[in-house]
């Protein structure tokens, strides 16, 4: 199964893929696109750092296609959610989002299973002020709608799971044995 799990920063993904990758070590990880990232930017979290890490997610997706085991943190449909969420804090025009939903609707066409793990006001993970925390709301609220807005026009499942980490690790091994 290809699994990409997707969701704000410090929302849990990290975490869930540990968990799961422990419990199944024959899939391959993909970690966090911004570990890849090449871009001197200074702003991590602008435009140009999102659609960089929205192309190498891409890339890596298709690069990897063959691998029947496959479990990446985060997908191109998180960097066209955090694209959104700029928009909508009015701090860009919004231009690059049409073609990066594009990309993410078509990454997502090879993936079986695609895991939101949205911020959960019962288990919350708190964030410093440095961490943007209104960047890390928008774009919460920008990948369930965006999410919810493509999940007919592509063959993945998506799976929404909340609750506590356990609970979390249960969701996705029971999608996956569906």
């Amino acid at each position: 199964m290809r699994i990409v799990v997707s969701g704000t920063h410090a929302s849990g993904k990290s975490t869930l893929i540990s968990d799961f990758h422990a419990a199944h070590p024959e899939y391959l990880v993909l970690g966090d696109p911004f570990d890849d990232l090449e871009s001197e930017t200074d702003d991590a979290t602008g435009e140009s750092s999102f659609a960089g890490q929205l192309r190498i997610s891409a890339t890596r997706l298709h690069e990897h296609a063959d691998q029947a085991h496959l479990l990446a943190e985060r997908s191109p449909l998180d960097f066209a959610a955090y694209l959104i969420a700029l928009e909508a804090l009015g701090r860009s025009s919004g231009a690059l989002i049409p073609r990066a939903v594009q990309i993410a609707a078509d990454a997502l066409s090879s993936i079986d299973l695609a895991v939101l793990v949205p911020l959960d006001a019962r288990h919350p993970i708190h964030v410093p002020s440095d961490e943007d925390p209104e960047l890390r709301e928008a774009m919460d609220l920008a990948l369930l709608e965006l999410a919810d807005d493509i999940e007919h026009d592509v063959a993945s499942r998506f799976l929404i799971v909340a609750g506590e980490r356990a609970t979390r690790l249960r969701s996705v091994q029971e999608a996956v044995r569906r």
